[in-house]
């Protein structure tokens, strides 16, 4: 009867590794992520035009499909008009150049409510647009950035929403400062599919008026003929 016991209590412990690995695992770990498919790079809906003081539009391809609630919140922000105007005013060579702050000194936001963190699997690569926050993840609100050179520790910490397809030239042309003594200003954004008229340059300074003739000490005025 113990040889039989023993016999017993052993089939049961090599029976326990086989019954573990039929356990069904946990749904989430499990199941992959899902992916759906962006828009076309030539969908008007989801393209971000940015006229910059530099000289030209820059194309930027937003995708919905891995930040929807991001890409709402440009949407949104660029069609009340809010980005126009604006500066940027944290521009770091080699790195990225950051705008979209009302305030110009990286503090502030719109009046709307902070947007929750969409990180996702797209790269912080050249063109690459991204969302700036505070430390706390769901801090997103009106700030981005535009990546100049590849930054890929800043993957999977940052929303990563679009690419510029076009204009790249007009971003690498932004004035470097934190802030810039003289910064690049955001001349209009707009949504493409809202039928925006062409790139108009900022209008230049007007001239100073010239004032009177000035006489120096010890000459006499000019007489005109």
């Amino acid at each position: 009867m113990r040889f039989l016991g023993m016999i017993a209590m052993l089939g049961a412990l090599l029976a326990a590794p086989a019954l573990a690995r039929d356990k069904p695992q946990d749904a989430a770990a499990a199941k992959p992520a899902t992916r759906y498919t962006p828009p076309p790079t030539t969908d008007l809906e989801n393209t971000w035009l940015l006229d910059l003081s530099t000289g030209g539009r820059v194309s930027i391809w937003l995708r919905p499909d891995v930040a929807p609630d991001t890409v709402r919140r440009i949407k949104n922000l660029t069609r009340r008009h809010f980005y126009d105007g604006l500066t940027f005013h944290r521009v770091i060579d080699g790195f990225m150049a950051q705008g979209g702050d009302p305030k110009g000194d990286g503090s502030g936001g719109s009046e709307l409510p902070d947007v929750k963190a969409e990180f996702n699997y797209l790269p912080h690569v050249r063109g690459a647009v991204a969302m700036a926050r505070a430390e706390a993840e769901n801090s997103a609100n009106s700030q981005f950035y535009i990546v100049f050179q590849p930054r890929l520790s800043l993957d999977n910490k940052y929303t990563v929403f679009g690419r510029v397809l076009q204009g790249m030239q007009y971003v690498d042309a932004i004035e470097r400062g934190e802030p810039p003594t003289n910064p690049t200003r955001i001349l209009h954004a707009y949504i493409a599919a809202d039928n925006p008229p062409p790139y108009q340059a900022a209008p230049s300074a007007p001239a100073p008026a010239l004032g009177p003739p000035v006489t120096l000490p010890g000459t006499k005025p000019a007489t005109r003929k």
